[in-house]
This record gives C-alpha cells, sequence and structure tokens, in this order.
C-alpha cells in the first residue's frame, strides 16, 4: 500500500481517521541511529506504526522496532510527542489520517539487523550522515529531537 506525508498542504485530502503510534530511536553506543528505509514511500525513517488494542505504547514501539528492523529494544525514556494537525498521511487504500506519535527512546537487547514487508534497508547512521538521507521534514524533526539529550519535545 503506497503511503504520501502532507505538511500544511491546502490540497490535502481531508483526514477521515486519527490514529495512536509508537515510534523508538534507538541509538548505540556509538551515538549512531537506528533507521528503515520504508516500503510504503522509499523514505527513511525511525521504526515505529500503530498501536495494537492488546498493547502499550511502548510494547507498540518495541513490537515495530523488532517487526521492521529485526532488532529487540528496551525503551528508556521519551524523545516526545507529536500532534502536528498540519501533517496528514493518506494511504492508497483510502485512509487518510492524522497521527498521534510518541517517540520513545530505547536501546538494543538482541537480535540483528533484517528487513521486512515494512522496510527495504536497515542501517545506523550519525546525525552527519542522516542529513544526506531522503526523509520527510517532520520525521527529520523527530530525529533531531533523537539526538538531543535532556527534555522531551511536545508538538
Amino acid at each position: 500500500m503506497a503511503r504520501t506525508e502532507y505538511y500544511d498542504d491546502p490540497d490535502a485530502p481531508v483526514p477521515n481517521s486519527l490514529v495512536v503510534a509508537a515510534s523508538a530511536a534507538v541509538l548505540d553506543e556509538a551515538g549512531r541511529l537506528l533507521l528503515q528505509r520504508r516500503v510504503d514511500n522509499g523514505l527513511w525513517a525511525m521504526p515505529g506504526g500503530v498501536m495494537e488494542m492488546t498493547e502499550s505504547l511502548p510494547e507498540a514501539a518495541v513490537r515495530e522496532v523488532r517487526e521492521e528492523t529485526g532488532y529487540e529494544v528496551e525503551v528508556t525514556g521519551l524523545v516526545g510527542t507529536y500532534t502536528d494537525a498540519r501533517h496528514v498521511i493518506a494511504y492508497s487504500d483510502g485512509e487518510v489520517r492524522r497521527q498521534f506519535n510518541v517517540c520513545f527512546r530505547a536501546r538494543v537487547v538482541g537480535g540483528g539487523p533484517a528487513v521486512s514487508d515494512e522496510s527495504h534497508e536497515v542501517g545506523w547512521f550519525t546525525a552527519g550522515e542522516i542529513s544526506g538521507l531522503d526523509m520527510h521534514h517532520t520525521q527529520r524533526l523527530r530525529v533531531e529531537h533523537a539526538f538531543r539529550e535532556g527534555a522531551a519535545h511536545a508538538g
């Protein structure tokens, strides 16, 4: 299923769903961030996705990292919450969503790199390397926040 992201675009379709989602900023000992290149839009992003009814948001983040990258992680903190109404995501099946995303900090506790039906590539990147990657600017904001230590961000 294809995905198109809009930001502050008057021509964006009107949302028909509101989705609760979790993502994870997984940093290694060298300070590199784990990213995946998404199948649905070809862009680089932190692993993440929709929370299921039977799990908490941190559990959703852990599951999404495992499914999309092959790594087992544990949540260690919070990067921020992201609720910008100007960000609309349209899917080829007709869903047009606004997303409430909570981005957690996490660290690897097992597993290894693996692609899935949701990811073309998985890799570890320094802040400098990320600047050259094709990434939606709302994701880039979360990445910038992930590299900062300290208080969680809200937006």
